[in-house]
């Protein structure tokens, strides 16, 4: 996993020269790595997103030729893609902006737009894209743990997230309680939880559901 806090670049997207440059300049001036593209399709054809690992944002107009903002958005979410849009609408584009919400975008902006907005937009759909970052990283961590577990602490985990007592956990696994304490503290040891409810909210995440035990 690619982490977005390193060499982030935030591609702008519009058909305006003027506009686009504008943006870029706007961006770099306040710290960001920006790369402009005259369209969707010179976007996609030069291999984005995947071609840029340290992609964290889009800013793309929704009013171009050939494919507009929306064909994007389409595609991206066809592809899978997390990466947070931002579309630019005219005077009247509400309609749009909305159908763009409903495809992913993280948010819109309609023109005009003063410089404090769209920094502002940008810092709110980087800090969303953090956020998710540090959960898919966490999530990944708990399964590597859960992975590491034996067949018998994996049902020990199963049971606690269940909300069973050591006595009845031992009882569904024909073992003795002094043998669920030993595998317990195991388990507390391999998921690095600190307690119990830490231990809950790991296994939830991993997606271990209390109706599995």
């Amino acid at each position: 996993m690619t982490d977005p806090r390193m060499s982030a670049v935030i591609h702008v997207i519009d058909d305006d020269e003027a506009v686009r440059e504008s943006l870029a300049f706007l961006l770099a001036t306040a710290g960001h790595a920006v790369h402009t593209h005259a369209s969707a399709r010179h976007f996609l054809d030069a291999g984005m997103p995947a071609a840029d690992p340290s992609m964290s944002c889009i800013i793309t107009d929704v009013r171009m030729p050939d494919m507009t903002g929306i064909d994007l958005l389409q595609h991206l979410q066809e592809k899978g893609s997390t990466v947070p849009v931002i579309v630019v609408t005219g005077h009247g584009d509400v309609p749009l902006a909305v159908e763009a919400m409903k495809l992913g975008a993280a948010d819109f902006l309609e023109k005009p737009f003063d410089d404090v907005a769209i920094l502002d937009t940008v810092k709110s759909a980087l800090a969303r894209r953090e956020k998710a970052y540090q959960h898919d990283a966490l999530r990944d961590q708990v399964a590597e743990r859960i992975a590491a577990l034996s067949q018998r602490e994996r049902q020990v985990l199963e049971c606690l997230v269940a909300g069973q007592a050591n006595k009845t956990i031992a009882y569904e696994l024909g073992i003795s309680p002094r043998t669920v304490e030993v595998y317990r503290a195991n388990v507390m040891t391999k998921m690095k939880a600190q307690s119990l409810s830490e231990l809950v909210r790991m296994a939830l995440l991993a997606g271990i559901s209390p109706k599995a035990a």
